[in-house]
C-alpha cells in the first residue's frame, strides 16, 4: 500500500518515513500544503498521514480542497495541535482520524492499517482472502494448510495489495502505483516477477492472469 506523509518538519518526516516502510509501505513525502494537494489529487495513494501546520497552504485547507472535489483518500491528521475544537473541524472538514503530537509510532501504523482495513471491508486487526491469513507484523503469509511463508518487502506489499482487491482484475499499472513510491522504478516487467515469485509461495492457481488485463487474486469466486 502507498501512502502520502505529508509533514514539514523533516527530522521527524524523515524518522516516520524510515518507519513506515519498514511497516510495509511504500511512501512519498512531502513538506509543504501546495504540493500535497497536488499530490493528493493526482497520484493514487491507500492513505495520507496530514500535518496541519504546513506552510504555504495550511492542512486544514488541504484536506478541504480534496473533499471539495470528491477526493475520498482516507486521511489522519497529524498534528501538535490537541484542542478538542481543532480535531472537530478536522473532522468537518472529512478526516478520517485524528493523531496529536507526541505519538507512538505503532499507534500511528495501526491507525492507517485500519483505515486501510475499513476501506477494504477487512477486520482490523487481519487481511484474510483466498484462504490466505496475512500477517502484517511479521510480513509473513500463511496457507490454507497452516504452514508460513516469509515474504520479502515487495513480495508482502504486493500481496497485500491484493488480497484487499481479491476478485478484482488489478493491472500492472494499478500494482505499480500502490507497490512502489513515487522514486522507485516502475518496470512492468518488475511486476511479472514478484507475481511468478509470489505463486511460487502460495499457489500457482492463487493468481490468475487476465491475458490483456491483467491479474486477479482469487477470493472463492474467481476461479472460474
Amino acid at each position: 500500500m502507498r501512502l502520502l506523509l505529508v509533514e514539514d518538519d523533516i527530522e521527524l518526516a524523515t524518522g516516520l518515513r524510515a518507519d513506515l516502510v519498514k511497516a510495509g509501505f511504500a511512501v512519498d513525502t512531502c513538506d509543504n500544503g501546495i504540493d500535497a494537494e497536488h499530490l493528493g489529487d493526482t497520484e493514487p495513494y491507500d492513505a495520507v498521514v496530514l500535518d496541519l501546520g504546513l506552510p504555504a497552504k495550511p492542512g486544514i485547507d488541504v484536506l478541504r480542497a480534496w473533499r471539495q472535489r470528491d477526493n475520498r483518500v482516507p486521511v489522519i491528521v497529524l498534528t501538535a495541535r490537541d484542542a478538542w475544537y481543532e480535531r472537530v473541524d478536522g473532522f468537518r472538514e472529512g478526516a478520517d482520524d485524528y493523531l496529536g503530537k507526541p505519538f507512538h509510532i505503532e499507534e500511528l501504523i495501526a491507525r492507517i492499517r485500519a483505515l486501510i482495513h475499513r476501506r477494504h471491508g477487512q477486520a482490523v486487526n487481519s487481511i484474510n482472502a483466498g484462504g490466505l491469513h496475512l500477517d502484517e507484523d511479521l510480513q509473513q503469509v500463511r496457507l490454507a494448510d497452516g504452514e508460513m511463508r516469509e515474504l520479502t518487502g515487495t513480495e508482502f506489499r504486493m500481496l497485500r495489495y491484493m488480497m484487499l482487491n481479491a476478485g478484482r482484475i488489478l493491472s500492472k499499472s494499478t500494482l505499480s502505483e500502490h507497490v512502489y513510491d513515487q522514486d522507485s522504478d516502475r518496470d512492468s516487467n518488475l511486476i511479472e516477477v514478484y507475481v511468478r515469485r509470489l505463486r511460487e509461495k502460495i499457489g500457482a492457481s492463487m493468481i490468475l492472469t487476465k491475458r490483456g488485463q491483467g491479474y486477479v487474486f482469487v477470493d472463492g469466486s474467481s476461479r472460474s
